[in-house]
């Protein structure tokens, strides 16, 4: 377990007496190394703060982060990406950090993410998630290659009582520590429906139309199914069945209000470790096969054919000249190879550089996002196009979500393969690049085959 309970309210005294000012709010952090924790028993013990926490599981599964609670909470509107930056970086300003070990997500780290297009009409599907929304987490469990750590965040206010705040702080702590998994195994679904599959059908047949009229260079478009439940659905069965079956894959679940935007997302959008880059392009897919043969076969067909190609190469492009803006020694291979998963094979290229100084991770998410693998090309063409004719409205399906450290580390995955929990309903979203010779049929069939990841871990049918 813990060091001691008296040693970690020692070092929050000590942080407390470290502190700039003693009549305006100040951030204090304390991190310390703690014994192996069931990271979904400790998200499960942190209900009390539901609607307050995150769970992050990098591709590799060799890292998890997960908050519990909210020390502090940043909104933004108008110029999300900048705006997210200042306030961060005036918190961090002001703050007390006790934190010997540097671990990439210990410390004040903040958790979140920001909604695919602001400018689109909201029609209340999204109501619990804002343009932006990234917090600092009270509670953070950190799991670094085979060690495990807990920060502790806490916005301290002037006329705070300390030793009833300290108080609380250590039952909570304990008790999140402790926690056990359980699982709602009897929740059943008990309906499954598309919503509106020929009318998506006729989208992509305009589409194709603007782009041999040469209005559009390629464009993403998204569709939804609705399941619902005998009961309310927990995240946390569902994070379980998704790091079962999805272990290639990020896994993340944030909650905001009543509801939780869950999924398992192959895709990374940027990544920066000791100011070390690593972004990826993948674009381009067909469904695993049955057998070995016939899984070859559908691989070495997608990498060879010319409408996946050109998709990636659009990807490839974008993501080179906006990394090479940020980016020294910038490193992109000739040729794609193929990235398989549980349910499909991808298409995929990394870009790699070194981070130039003060250009901040989330000036690169500003510049990445949306590549053409979830928007199209030109990028405001194709975000017209959507917010035009998508009858739905994407919310964060399709957005930056990740996390980022006071140490200049951090990674953003694009949230696709994803689904919004409302109680005892889910939302599940899916989609597809569309360019010239794109056929309505075959897309469609491609989108049922992206929704089955999410399908799957939901309990539902094929």
């Amino acid at each position: 377990m813990i060091e001691t309970t008296s040693f970690y309210h020692e070092k929050l005294y000590k942080a407390l007496s470290n502190r700039k000012h003693i009549d305006t709010p100040q951030l204090i952090s304390v991190t310390t190394r703690v014994d192996s924790v069931d990271s979904l028993g400790f998200f499960q013990a942190g209900k009390v703060y539901q609607g307050e926490r995150v769970y992050w599981t990098s591709a590799d599964t060799m890292f998890t982060l997960v908050g519990v609670g909210s020390a502090y909470t940043f909104e933004a509107e108008q110029n999300r990406f900048y705006s997210t930056r200042q306030m961060w970086n005036d918190v961090l300003a002001e703050a007390v950090i006790d934190n010997p070990y540097k671990i990439p997500g210990t410390g004040p780290v903040a958790l979140g993410g920001f909604s695919f297009d602001p400018l689109k009409e909201e029609n209340g599907t999204w109501r619990d998630f804002p343009n932006s929304k990234v917090s600092i987490p009270m509670y953070l469990l950190t799991e670094w290659k085979e060690e495990t750590y807990l920060t502790i965040n806490l916005m301290i206010h002037p006329h705070d009582n300390e030793d009833e705040l300290f108080g609380h702080v250590t039952e909570e702590y304990q008790k999140l520590l402790a926690g056990t998994s359980t699982y709602d195994e009897d929740v059943m679904v008990t309906n499954q429906e598309e919503v509106r599959p020929d009318e998506f059908k006729e989208i992509v047949s305009k589409a194709t139309d603007h782009i041999k009229s040469n209005r559009l260079g390629k464009v993403v478009l998204a569709r939804e199914m609705i399941v619902s439940f005998s009961d309310d659905r927990k995240a946390s069965s569902v994070i379980r069945q998704l790091r079962e079956e999805q272990t290639q894959s990020y896994i993340f679940a944030i909650e905001s209000g009543d509801s939780c935007f869950v999924g398992a997302t192959p895709e990374r959008l940027v990544k920066v470790e000791d100011n070390e880059l690593l972004s990826t392009c993948l674009a381009g897919t067909v469904p695993r096969g049955n057998t070995p043969k016939e899984d070859e076969a559908l691989g070495q067909a997608l990498i060879r054919d010319e409408k996946n190609l050109q998709e990636h190469d659009f990807v490839v492009q974008m993501i080179k000249k906006a990394v090479t803006g940020c980016c020294e020694n910038v490193h992109v291979p000739d040729s794609p190879v193929l990235y398989p998963l549980r349910n499909l094979q991808h298409l995929y290229t990394p870009v790699s550089g070194k981070l130039k100084e003060g250009v901040s991770l989330l000036e690169v998410v500003e510049k990445l996002h949306p590549t053409p693998a979830l928007g199209g090309y030109p990028r405001e063409d194709s975000l017209q196009f959507i917010r035009d004719n998508e009858p739905f409205h994407r919310g964060w399906y399709a957005s930056p979500v990740g996390w980022f450290d006071s140490y200049q580390n951090g990674e953003f995955a694009v949230a696709i393969r994803s689904a919004l929990l409302k109680k005892d309903q889910a939302i599940l979203f899916s989609g597809c690049g569309v360019v010239e010779d794109s056929d309505p049929d075959e897309e469609y069939k491609e989108t049922a085959v992206k929704f089955l990841p999410m399908i799957h871990a939901l309990g539902g049918r094929e």
